[in-house]
């Protein structure tokens, strides 16, 4: 994953259906790709459902980087039928296309503008939409999992030489639920502390996020360029340089909106999207860091445990799956060391 861009999330115009036909053309075989009639019908019946990811440019102030594009269904499958027809008013969303222009590729915007379309699925007004569905092949079943889609098994749908493989995001369900926080917890998070002196902050960088990112060359990965501190300013060291990746997924709502600490900032509401630092494998990776007890339930079923500074308590940083391996630093809550 490379450093962030600049991106315009946005409903494709009519006009511009040829250049996405061009992405796609580039993007799939010649026997998967959708044609300019096909991609017609979809804009024609489903404008709302064709969205696009835009870039401003010298040229234009919005050039079309990458798309999803999708019909509706009344199945809870995906069938060649399905995926062949728009049926107004149902409640399964279907994607036909994911594609992202190949210079623009590997830079994360796939996953960006996958996020960005199923928050807006999730907020649209006057349309239930239950389920996002769709077929991939194989090599692609991280990805679309990154996303929050699970894989369901071989379809039945045959299109081109590969077989395909469903995959299904339930939206009746958010990503991460609203926590109930134990005020206890809460009151020890939140306790005041003798402040020393406040580290640099993300905000306090002239191009925010990416001054703070170095790219691994060899692996393709962001990572944190400085040391991460406590934000609070006991100079105490959480991770150091290097040891976490950069990553954009769900929000989480890690305490309630009238418990908020001055030093830690606001998070987007899930199911928007926000910044972390992600930490794989073993807490030992961590310099100093402490957990709370569980204190919440997500929507994989698994118990919520909250990241705070070790030195001060001060929290919650992040957060991480009871018995998991991936933990999760809000990078706007954290502070930051040459």
């Amino acid at each position: 994953m490379t450093s962030p861009i600049e991106l315009i999330f946005d409903y494709l115009k009519a006009e511009e259906l040829p250049t996405a036909v061009e992405i796609e053309t580039e993007g799939y075989p010649a026997d998967e790709a959708g044609s300019l009639e096909s991609f017609t019908f979809r804009h024609l019946n489903a404008p709302t459902l064709f969205l696009g990811a835009y870039r401003s440019t010298s040229d234009s102030p919005r050039k079309l980087v990458g798309y999803v594009c999708s019909t509706l269904s009344s199945e809870k499958t995906l069938t060649h039928e399905s995926m062949s027809n728009h049926v107004p008013e149902s409640d399964s969303v279907c994607i036909h296309s994911v594609c992202v222009a190949k210079e623009y590729r590997r830079k994360g915007i796939a996953l960006r503008l996958l996020k960005e379309y199923l928050a807006r699925l999730s907020k649209a007004e006057g349309q239930p939409y239950k389920r996002v569905l769709l077929i991939a092949h194989e090599e692609l079943r991280s990805f679309y999992e990154q996303a929050g889609f699970t894989w369901i098994g071989k379809s039945s749908v045959a299109h081109g030489s590969r077989p395909w493989f469903e995959m299904r995001h339930d939206l009746e369900m958010a990503p991460e639920a609203q926590m109930q926080i134990p005020a206890d917890v809460l009151q020890s998070l939140l306790r005041p502390s003798n402040e020393k002196h406040s580290p640099t902050l993300v905000s306090d960088y002239h191009h925010g996020l990416e001054d703070l990112i170095l790219k691994d060359e060899s692996t393709g990965s962001s990572l944190n360029k400085y040391d991460l501190l406590c934000p609070r300013g006991c100079q105490s060291v959480i991770l150091k340089a290097g040891s976490a990746q950069w990553a954009e997924r769900t929000s989480v709502s890690m305490e309630p909106e009238d418990l908020k600490h001055a030093l830690l900032p606001t998070l987007p509401p899930p199911p928007e999207t926000a910044q972390w630092w992600l930490v794989h494998g073993s807490p030992m990776t961590f310099e100093n860091i402490g957990f709370s007890r569980p204190s919440g339930m997500l929507s994989t079923g698994k118990r919520l445990k909250l990241l705070i500074c070790a030195e001060c308590d001060l929290g919650p940083l992040g957060w991480c799956e009871e018995g998991g391996s991936e933990y999760w630093l809000a990078t706007s809550r954290v502070g930051y060391r040459k």
